[in-house]
């Protein structure tokens, strides 16, 4: 005579668990792996690949889980007994110990244990024999608590916070204005692209104001985190993923805090960082030290500017598209055609600064733009030293920035700076370079580069 219907559910003390096939064998610590390369910066498919699972899995289980780990894959596993220990516990179990003395030799809990015995246990042989791998995959399914989200039982709640954070613009009248039509396309918008329009309120916005708007209703409170996991983590079935585009980052993904201070440039080192430029530059009072920047205009185009810091004289580089640019399909990760690579504006800056006299090449302040990545070339072709500026600092080079503002009169943003040829750029900057400036005492940069020049 068979068991009863529902007896390894009485036995366990947990509802019947439909079975979706044969067991993962390790999943729980294969994802915890997982996530840790995530956390030391590694990209999501490189992280796959070092957890020995196929390359595809890795972004399924980045885009599933929202960029953010779920709490039972935090490291250390916390309260969660691991698979590691798992194993212990059956080899113990197996070898006749109790629960108290596999719990001492864990050290944990001896109702930890039991309950793990008795709740993650094996049924289907009509008795309850602990296996690692079948008491991992009833963890792995009861932390999966498929519990729904507070959005997703307050429609009150959830019309509130999608009204502030993908709500129409109105104009005075109260009329909606749809702004410009920008298709979901599961992705970040590109740069310089039409964004949805929308009120466009920040979780953290949205979690205040519902203080002040409701401060006697409990139910109308939800943290901003919880806004952003219905937003990137699927299947919460609240907010639908395309209002990530209200954001003010626009990401339809979180990006890992590591993976984005790894971002720096790999030809940048401390050698050349701004910190280490000499304190004559800062003081302007010896000339030859310039500041360089590139503008960037329509199709890719761009022009080369270099400043000296003393007397503000300007030279621009002429950068043309290379041959083959626009003629056919881009090729993903092919030479640069633009004009305005590595090697291009190598050349560009070896061809002007090699026509100075060597007292006034000293040293070159640029952006970490991946147009400098020949920097060390470029200093051995002309004795000119090459610093890079802090990130997100460009104030760092105050002299170009103020220059590159006033050439935008001549080359706007949006207009394409490629049909300029170099007679025209020279033109460009020696109408600049006559220009009284205030803090050369009206002085024009031509005139103080020539009365720098006879003074030595």
């Amino acid at each position: 005579m068979g068991r009863p219907q529902g007896w390894g559910s009485e036995q366990t003390g947990r509802p019947i668990m439909r079975s979706p096939g044969r067991p993962s064998v390790n999943q729980l610590e294969t994802k915890r792996a997982f996530w840790n390369c995530i956390r030391q910066g590694m990209e999501t498919e490189a992280a796959a690949l070092e957890c020995g699972v196929s390359q595809p899995l890795g972004p399924r289980w980045f885009r599933e889980a929202g960029g953010m780990p779920p709490i039972e894959l935090t490291p250390g596993g916390g309260p969660y007994l691991s698979f590691s220990e798992r194993e212990e516990i059956a080899l113990l179990r197996a070898q006749g110990c109790g629960v108290r003395e596999i719990a001492r030799r864990l050290q944990r809990s001896p109702s930890t244990i039991s309950r793990e015995l008795r709740r993650n246990a094996a049924t289907r042989g009509g008795t309850l024999i602990y296996r690692a791998t079948v008491a991992q995959w009833k963890a792995e399914r009861a932390a999966e608590r498929p519990k729904a989200s507070r959005l997703a039982g307050n429609e009150r709640l959830k019309k509130y916070v999608q009204s502030r954070l993908a709500g129409a613009v109105t104009d005075s009248g109260g009329r909606p204005i749809a702004g410009p039509d920008v298709p979901w396309k599961g992705r970040r918008q590109g740069r310089r692209a039409d964004r949805r329009w929308g009120t466009c309120w920040s979780p953290e916005q949205i979690s205040r104001r519902l203080q002040v708007d409701y401060p006697d209703d409990k139910s109308m409170r939800i943290s901003h985190e919880a806004i952003y996991q219905a937003l990137y983590i699927q299947g919460r079935g609240a907010l639908r993923r395309e209002l990530t585009a209200c954001l003010r980052t626009g990401r339809a993904l979180r990006v890992p805090r590591a993976r984005t201070q790894k971002r720096g440039k790999h030809f940048i080192t401390a050698e050349v960082m701004i910190s280490e430029r000499p304190a004559e530059t800062v003081d302007r009072a010896v000339p030859g030290h310039w500041e360089g920047d590139l503008i960037i205009g329509l199709n890719r185009s761009a022009v080369g500017t270099l400043v000296e810091r003393t007397t503000r004289f300007t030279m621009l580089l002429h950068l043309p598209p290379m041959e083959g640019h626009g003629d056919g399909v881009r090729v993903k990760n092919g030479p640069p055609l633009a004009g305005h690579g590595a090697e291009a504006v190598r050349n560009a800056i070896a061809a002007k600064i090699v026509l100075l006299p060597e007292r006034l090449r000293r040293s070159l302040t640029w952006d970490q733009g991946a147009e400098m990545a020949q920097h060390v070339q470029l200093r051995i072709d002309t004795g000119l030293e090459i610093y890079f500026c802090d990130p997100q600092s460009p104030w760092q080079r105050g002299t170009n920035e103020n220059t590159n503002g006033l050439l935008r009169q001549y080359f706007p943003k949006g207009t394409d700076i490629s049909r300029y040829t170099e007679r025209e750029l020279d033109a460009v900057a020696d109408a600049l370079n006559c220009r009284p400036r205030k803090s050369l005492g009206w002085k024009s940069p031509a005139e103080a580069l020539r009365d720098l020049l006879l003074a030595s």
